[in-house]
């Protein structure tokens, strides 16, 4: 795992110092070792910081060349099937490395080698030759990779902020993006909350011929991989073949993702899918696995009980720590400094404590991230069915209005049901369970009210016809496990120089999940049925009689003790109106209405917060 950074401009114009600087602002991304490539007309420079896991040799260090010398690659990530990529193609290799696969494969096949790529990647090749940049991205975005492209200036990097240094000067802020983060609490692909800046497309490729590039270059991105191409007209129902062939998936993809040369582990809150991850884990690996589960003193969201029965049941060596506010004010800075941009998932905080502890122990971990979103573990899935019945959409209306009469289970049923466009059902459900900002309210909130959210709603064309709870669940892994949970771990370990990998997002699973009926994830009642099916061959389903909290934590209760100030200073009118993104009145109505106890407002507060703390930092 490691971070890569990338500069090409046709007018020679490199400061290579500053360059240099850059690469260094991805230290934590690759403590190990640095190394840099430029070419010979100083029009294109590569620059990679490294962590090892495998090939701990220097044989593998980047930026690295082909054998034929006419390639060279930076490359961020894991290829979990590079032995077999070379064999299938009788690669010779001097390396035991993945990344001399990924280029001996280019270097023989083309981009058609990144259709056989089965991990978590992002690279960029440079051919010397034709003075041309590839870039690429995985599957489903797993690993970051972001670009500016401004005059003759072409930039990519792992993170926001090597392209920030790398510009050397004061970036525009980009205001449009604010309304989807108070929607959904984070920036979806492509855009960021900085003119001039983009997320790269998961599951795409660029070609760039630096000769050519020009101010009027007009980027064409080759699409290959697409959820949504991966859907059959005809769906996997037979309860049985399901259950051998998705565990079979399993066990296999795990086994794959245990391959490393430096010491792994797992994280383990306790939940489904952590706990399914774990227990095929444990069963692979010959010694005792290592376990690493957090939770909180006196309150409902600790589940390291819950963990720790897992793990003497596996027999795992765990580790559980208990999260206080003082830990929080150690590393409360982060979510600005290590996200980039405004990012409201405040479980981040207890994924960043938990990857230092666990870097004490460990460089790689697996995690259990994608399973809620495959196999619909979440409420809004049912919503998006029970939103879809004719008799709710007419009566709507008049159940919106008695609801805000009766307690706060119906107030927030109430909130579900009062959507401004239908087309905009998707992110409505998602934002409301998030208890974040409607449409509806933005309307209020925003003192621009020029947005839109079509693009954010796109439905793409599949070739059968999908239920509503396959839309939102679809949703969920294009957009809110993309640009929300994968970052938010990705962030939170490269932080502190740690792998997270995720068994079941593996591409053979992927495809196959896509394709499970909805009956088999969501049946009498359960969701994920078939996933738990497959858990409590392993574990007593008792374990799991409860509900679901993961990395949560208590923030509603901090924000009203500790950390009341964060509230004063970034929600006060100063501040407001100081950057006059939102209405002020709005803003100290929603603040007073929590402090005087409707504490399911927090996650509104919160993101308000995140949102004026982050253009302190940066407007």
């Amino acid at each position: 795992m490691c971070g890569i950074i990338g500069w090409s401009s046709i007018l020679n114009d490199l400061d290579k110092g500053l360059f240099y600087q850059s690469t260094d602002t991805l230290i934590h991304r690759g403590p190990e070792a640095c190394g840099y490539f430029f070419n010979e007309h100083n029009t294109v420079a590569f620059g990679h910081r490294r962590l090892k896991i495998i090939d701990l040799s220097e044989a593998s260090a980047q930026p690295f060349y082909s054998q034929c010398g006419r390639y060279v690659i930076v490359f961020n990530g894991e290829i979990y099937n590079y032995k077999e990529i070379a064999k299938e193609l009788n690669l010779k290799l001097n390396t035991s490395g993945d990344t001399e696969v990924i280029i001996e494969a280019f270097a023989k096949i083309g981009t058609e080698c990144f259709t056989l790529l089965n991990g978590i990647f992002a690279f960029a090749i440079y051919d010397i030759r034709e003075d041309k940049i590839y870039l690429c991205r995985d599957r489903v975005g797993i690993k970051p990779l972001f670009y500016s492209f401004k005059g003759n200036q072409f930039i990519f990097a792992s993170e926001i902020k090597a392209i920030k240094k790398l510009i050397n000067k004061k970036l525009e802020i980009n205001k449009q993006s604010f309304a989807e983060f108070l929607h959904i609490g984070f920036v979806s692909e492509p855009n960021t909350a900085f003119k001039d800046i983009y997320k790269f497309p998961a599951g795409n490729f660029l070609v760039l011929d630096v000769k050519k590039t020009s101010a009027n270059t007009k980027f064409h991105f080759e699409e290959f991989w697409n959820l949504y191409k991966t859907i059959s007209p005809e769906t996997h129902s037979n309860e049985q073949e399901v259950e051998k062939k998705l565990e079979d998936l399993l066990i296999k993809s795990v086994e794959s993702q245990m391959i490393s040369d430096v010491p792994l582990g797992t994280f383990l809150s306790g939940g489904i899918d952590s706990s399914l991850i774990t227990s095929i884990a444990s069963k692979i690996k010959k010694d005792k696995i290592k376990t690493f589960s957090i939770g909180y003193l006196n309150s409902k969201f600790d589940e390291s009980a819950y963990a720790e029965k897992v793990a003497k049941t596996l027999g795992t060596e765990h580790y559980s720590y208990q999260m206080t506010e003082n830990d929080l004010e150690g590393i409360l800075h982060e979510i600005i400094d290590s996200y980039d941009e405004p990012f409201s998932d405040s479980s981040a905080f207890p994924t960043m404590l938990v990857s230092k502890h666990a870097k004490k122990h460990v460089t790689v971990t697996l995690s259990g991230d994608g399973g809620d979103e495959l196999f619909m573990g979440y409420g809004m899935h049912q919503w998006a069915t029970r939103l879809e019945n004719p008799l709710v959409r007419s009566l709507r209306k008049p159940f919106y209005w008695g609801s805000q009469f009766l307690n706060f289970k119906f107030k927030r049923a109430g909130w579900l049901l009062n959507y401004e466009n239908y087309k905009h059902i998707t992110s409505h459900i998602f934002s409301q369970e998030q208890y974040l900002l409607s449409e509806k309210d933005l309307k209020h909130y925003l003192i621009d009210e020029h947005f839109n959210f079509d693009a954010l709603n796109n439905e793409p064309a599949t070739s059968r016809v999908l239920q509503p709870k396959e839309k939102q669940s679809f949703w969920d892994v294009n957009c809110y496990l993309k640009d929300d949970l994968l970052v938010k771990v990705d962030r939170a370990t490269m932080l502190y120089s740690l792998e997270s990998r995720v068994p079941l997002l593996d591409n053979d699973i992927i495809n196959y999940a896509v394709n499970i009926d909805t009956s088999l994830k969501y049946k009498n009642g359960e969701s994920k049925y078939i996933l738990k099916k497959i858990l409590f061959k392993y574990l007593p389903k008792d374990y799991f009689d409860r509900p679901k909290w993961g990395f949560s934590m208590p923030l509603s209760f901090w924000l009203k003790n500790n950390f009341n100030y964060l509230i004063e200073k970034y929600l006060s009118p100063v501040i407001i109106n100081k950057y006059d993104i939102v209405a002020n009145l709005y803003v100290q109505d929603l603040k007073n209405r929590f402090l005087a106890g409707e504490n399911y407002l927090y996650a509104r507060v919160w993101t308000l917060i995140v949102l004026h703390w982050w253009l302190e930092e940066n407007a």
